[in-house]
Formats: C-alpha cells, structure tokens, sequence
C-alpha cells in the first residue's frame, strides 16, 4: 500500500509538472509575440530555456527580431540566446530582423556579436529582397559584402532590382556594387530593370555605368 501511494505521488507530480510546463510555454510564447518582456523575464527567471522555439521551430529570439521587439530582443541576447541559431528555414534572428527593416533590432544583435557575413543566404541579401534601404546602409556599414551572391546566383543590386526597389538600389549603387554580375541566365541588374519595363531604375543603373 506504501509502495502503490509512492507511485500516485510521482504520477500526481509528473502530471502537474507536464501541466505547469505547458502553461508556461503558452504564457511564454504569447509574451513573446506580445512583446511583453516583463513577463518574458519573469518566466526565464523561473528556468525558461530562452531559445525555447514555437510550433514552427521559431525561438523567442527570432520572433521577436521578426515583429521589431527591440526590448525584448535586449532582454534575450542578455540570458544569452543563440544568436547564430537557424529556423527550420535557415533564417536567423539577423536575418528576419533585416527582412523587416528592423534597425533597431539589428543593432542589438550586431553589437552582441550576430555576423552579418555569412555563406548562402546572408542579411543583406534578405534586406535587398524587401527593399529595406536603411536597413542595407546600416549592414553595409557593419561590414556586409556587397556583392556577395545568393543560393539563387543573384546578387543583393539584383535582389533589389528584381523587386524594383529605387531607392534600396540607390544606396547599393552608391557603395560601388558590382552592376556587371550576370544571374545564372545572364541577366545583369539592368536586364532584370528593362525587363520589368522598370525605366526609373534604369536609368538609375546607366548613370552609374551600366550597359545593355
């Protein structure tokens, strides 16, 4: 009878340990996406892993670079998050932060030590995409290759141009990206501006030396 009341007592503690848990990271995730850091501290005093992820394989850190949560973001590079920790997708919290426009973010994670050079995919690259052009000068004034080129053979001038983003493009331009790199089809950043019927960039692209 001793023995069988022990095991009820294990069992009553793993279940409303498992319970407790689960409550936790639910409250934790919601902070998280809130922006709450109050109550995202309170839980990490309390042993939250702070690279605890989501569903979607997303930790804290990510996800609050993604929504722009500058003092969450400071709480978590402080309890020591990962800053080199990858989505599932390959992104991490440097890159969704570029991918936003997220400045603010992106200086934390910089200063905390996130490199903005890296192989493949890289910030800049992301930034290029979305057109962020202040996030680009900042990544280039921290050391970002410029003419680094993507997993898909185009450069960040001809991420940018793809999207026909003037003023992203303007800023690239500006730092002497290379105009002449080809995309694996032989498309330059100004084949890919023609193309678009996009004339304001470029003629942007001609006035920096670029030809047909």
């Amino acid at each position: 009878m001793k023995l069988l009341f022990q095991v009820i007592v294990i069992i009553s503690f793993i279940l409303f340990s498992s319970a407790s848990f689960g409550q936790a990271y639910e409250t934790f995730l919601r902070a998280v996406e809130a922006g709450d850091a109050t109550v995202v501290t309170e839980l990490l005093n309390k042993g939250m892993d702070p690279n605890t992820p989501d569903a979607a394989g997303h930790t804290a850190l990510m996800v609050a670079a993604r929504l722009g949560h500058e003092s969450l973001v400071v709480v978590l590079v402080a309890r020591k998050a990962d800053l080199s920790r990858r989505s599932p997708q390959g992104d991490t919290a440097l890159m969704m932060a570029s991918l936003k426009g997220h400045v603010g973010v992106a200086r934390i994670l910089v200063d905390r030590g996130a490199p903005v050079r890296q192989e493949g995919w890289a910030p800049l690259h992301y930034a290029a995409f979305e057109g962020r052009a202040d996030m680009i000068r900042y990544l280039l004034d921290q050391g970002a290759n410029k003419d680094a080129i993507a997993p898909n053979g185009y450069s960040a001038l001809m991420l940018a141009a793809r999207g026909g983003h003037l003023q992203a493009s303007r800023v690239l331009l500006h730092e002497d990206a290379d105009f002449r790199i080809m995309s694996p089809d032989g498309a330059t950043a100004l084949r890919i501006a023609s193309l678009r019927n996009d004339m304001a960039l470029a003629e942007l692209l001609k006035r920096a030396g670029a030809v047909e």
